[in-house]
């Protein structure tokens, strides 16, 4: 009793001293107010953020707070974002019993005072528009000045006083907040746990934030862009079912792309729902989900520009031009059908797109996601989730991914099959944002056993014998198209996903056919929700593992009968009996013999290499170290550090992004990715009980690989063969700091903003349309 009777005691005095505090600066500055936010920015004005503001803030700042994951929900990458300001609540929270209410930049609130209504903070002033009020009244500038203060580090690790854990506690405080935050964590100035701006940066931001952190209005499209945002908007709105159908299929799937109209980097667009037609401003529908029922008689697809800076870990690109819609139409009007009514916007309707779009012939759908099925895969890992181990534990640390070629796997009898199957192909979205995991969880494995041997019936039956179980199988890019193979990276609770067949022989690899590819799309994509109970987000990482199963047992389709079972118990070492009852039932187990003939005792090797001989003509070859401007001989340096094994590349972190300069001058980015070995990935939350450290390795390639480092290093080109002999002889923990001490460029180094700013603007040159800034909020402190 006297527990609880001193936690009221101490909310109370809190309070109290919040309330007092908000009291002195209403006293000072008058009464905090939107309103107040000075409204006029003169063209000095407009060219003073955008010349030299915007830049710090986007090189700075928005490395940290930008997506979901943005410490206090603060993001930085648009002045709406600024405006919004900051919030106590969580949007990651895997234990949250009941879904909570959105919180989106751009879509629930579409004015600064709704967001005050939603418990936003400001961390501009909005109270007395004066240069002394502006500044005490700000949260950024007390932020940056408290990290001013503290000055340089004096060590190269951080102390414990820093948490640097993506769970950390967040302190979130409003400006009434911010003396008592000052005193409790000095030295947690922004930015946080890295060097401080340099005296330039710092008059900027505070000469900007004194008087007013103004801000100006986006620019008006160019009218040669405007004309094809019209165009293009007029494609997506014709007046027949058909037309409406279609593009609400496309609306699905491209809803989080980032939509470019011209050659130009400057402007993006994404596709959105709006209340209003073509012609008018954009009426933005918000929903939950793409396909919830959006409120009005008739929805418009419209194009908006997109106001934030570009953040590589959510930025999906895609060009719309005359070559792409062309392809379009060949696809959705290529054959003779009719659509005869609306699905309308029903739950059990819109969340399995089996029913929603089943009068769209299934080989027009496919074909549309091939055409970037990069992006289609790309779209779970970068898209509503930016933070999560339990939503990318369901796959391998490193694999391939093939397609089956949609002339060959595309007729009349799996249209059939597909209305056959319809009602077993339902997903966890069905049952909201709120679920209870394991009556959910029993539904959907008994649903998927359903389909599985139904699949493994047809594929047996005399009209699946037509098809041989070889090569031709295998979607070849129609000789030109490079989404053909992609390789999928895994960095414990984030992942890469990039073209060709990057890096080593995997573990193992999936074949990916049309339902398997819209039910990853409409579990992960669509259908996820990162606001939902911890119900809705379990499901959804149970019911990918039936997705991971299914696309490695066609890929196993391939190889000889008689080495199926022994690969997939080597791919499950010790699982529990229930996964292993799973894996090895009749369910799953497809009889026929595979028609590729085999020279080599290694098969699953000899697969992989008869694929790549296939797609040679579509292999992207980017990534390959023999890209780059370095030697033969440092190129075979760095393929024998490759090829290590084990041993000390358990102290790396799975993202090292290297910095190559010539007598300092940049002239190479270099990145390690390290696979971590597991027995087995079915383990839910004991995922460190199933790693093999012994069976670690490493990929190196040329370029940003993976979006979120977890260290940055600097390497002269000449050092460059000892560097990579040094990684490949780590034994220890004091190895790997030892390394770090000899080219790590830690937290604290003085040279990090140089580094960081190098790795960017090479980057950009060598992927212009994919880059955009990194994320550091998992640098690591070692």
């Amino acid at each position: 009793m006297s527990r609880w009777l001193s936690l009221l005691c101490l909310l109370v005095l809190v309070s109290g001293c919040a309330a007092y505090v908000t009291h002195q600066f209403d006293d000072l500055f008058g009464s905090e107010n939107p309103e107040n936010r000075v409204s006029n920015v003169s063209e000095d004005d407009a060219v003073f953020y955008d010349e030299q503001v915007k830049p710090i803030l986007d090189s700075r700042c928005v490395s940290c707070h930008a997506c979901y994951d943005a410490p206090c929900q603060l993001k930085l990458t648009a002045s709406e974002g600024i405006e919004r300001g900051g919030s106590k609540d969580l949007v990651y929270d895997g234990t949250r019993l009941l879904a909570a209410s959105p919180t989106r930049l751009f879509i629930d609130g579409k004015t600064t005072q709704e967001w005050r209504t939603k418990g936003f903070h400001p961390v501009l002033n909005e109270r007395e528009q004066s240069p002394s009020a502006n500044l005490q009244g700000s949260v950024l500038y007390r932020a940056i000045a408290l990290r001013k203060k503290q000055g340089e580090f004096t060590q190269p690790v951080l102390s414990d006083d820093y948490d640097f854990s993506l769970a950390r506690d967040q302190q979130c405080s409003s400006v009434e907040e911010y003396s008592q935050f000052e005193k409790n964590y000095p030295n947690w100035g922004m930015p946080y746990g890295l060097p401080a701006l340099n005296d330039q940066e710092y008059d900027i931001l505070t000469r900007w934030l004194a008087k007013g952190g103004k801000m100006p209005a986006a620019k008006a499209l160019p009218s040669t862009l405007q004309m094809k945002v019209e165009l293009w908007e007029s494609r997506l709105n014709g007046d027949d079912l058909k037309g409406r159908l279609i593009s609400r299929y496309i609306y699905e799937h491209l809803y989080l792309y980032s939509l470019y109209l011209d050659d130009g980097e400057d402007y993006r667009f994404q596709l959105v729902r709006s209340k209003t037609p073509p012609g008018e401003p954009v009426d933005r529908i918000a929903t939950r989900r793409p396909y919830d029922p959006p409120g009005v008689a008739k929805v418009y697809y419209r194009l908006l520009a997109d106001p934030e800076v570009k953040v590589q870990k959510n930025h999906i690109p895609m060009q719309l031009d005359e070559a792409r819609y062309m392809r379009w139409m060949s696809y959705f009007y290529g054959e003779v059908y009719k659509v005869t009514k609306d699905p309308g916007y029903e739950r059990e309707v819109a969340t399995n797109p089996f029913r929603a779009f089943r009068e769209i012939p299934s080989h027009a759908r496919y074909r549309f996601l091939l055409d970037h099925s990069q992006n289609t895969i790309m779209a779970f890992i970068k898209g509503p989730v930016c933070r999560g181990q339990v939503a990318v534990n369901v796959i391998n640390e490193q694999f391939w991914v093939y397609f089956v070629d949609p002339e060959l796997g595309y007729n009349k009898g799996s249209a059939d099959f597909l209305e056959d199957q319809v009602q077993e192909l339902d997903l966890p979205a069905v049952g909201s944002s709120n679920t209870l995991p394991l009556a959910s969880w029993v539904i959907f494995s008994e649903q998927q056993k359903s389909y599985l041997s139904a699949k493994a019936a047809l594929i047996e039956s005399d009209a699946g014998k037509k098809i041989p179980l070889d090569l031709n199988i295998i979607w070849d890019g129609d000789g030109n198209n490079q989404n053909a193979a992609l390789t999928i990276f895994r960095h414990f609770d984030n992942a890469s996903v990039v073209k060709g067949m990057v890096g080593q022989h995997p573990k193992t690899s999936w074949v990916i056919d049309y339902p398997l590819l819209e039910r990853i799309h409409y579990l992960l994509v669509a259908g996820f929700d990162v606001y939902g109970n911890v119900g809705h987000q379990l499901v959804t990482r149970l019911y990918m593992d039936f997705l991971r199963m299914e696309g490695e047992m066609n890929f196993l389709m391939l190889l000889p009968k008689q080495d199926r079972e022994r690969i997939r118990k080597y791919w499950y070492r010790d699982v529990s009996q229930t996964i292993k009852n799973y894996i090895f039932s009749d369910y799953i187990k497809i009889d026929r013999e595979a028609q590729v003939q085999y020279g080599t005792n290694d098969h699953q090797a000899e697969l992989y290499e008869k694929l790549r001989h296939k797609l040679t003509k579509v292999l992207d070859r980017d990534y390959d170290l023999e890209q780059s401007t370095l030697t033969a001989k440092q190129i075979e340096a760095l393929y024998k550090l490759q090829a290590v094994r084990g041993g000390g590349l358990v102290f790396l972190p799975n993202v090292v992004t290297v910095l190559v300069t010539k007598q300092g001058v940049p002239v190479e980015v270099l990145s390690i990715i390290h696979n971590k070995a597991h027995s087995n990935i079915s383990s839910l939350l004991d995922e460190e009980s199933a790693r093999l450290p012994a069976e670690d390795g490493i990929t190196l390639v040329k370029g940003v690989l993976g979006d979120y480092p977890n260290v940055l290093m600097q390497v002269e080109e000449s050092e460059l063969i000892n560097w990579a002999s040094q990684v490949a002889k780590l034994k220890t923990g004091k190895d790997y700091t030892e390394l770090l001490d000899s080219f790590g460029i830690r937290r604290t180094h003085p040279n990090f903003w140089f580094v960081s700013d190098a790795i960017a603007n090479l980057n950009k040159l060598d992927r212009p349309r994919e880059s955009g800034i990194l994320d550091y909020n998992r640098l690591e402190n070692r």
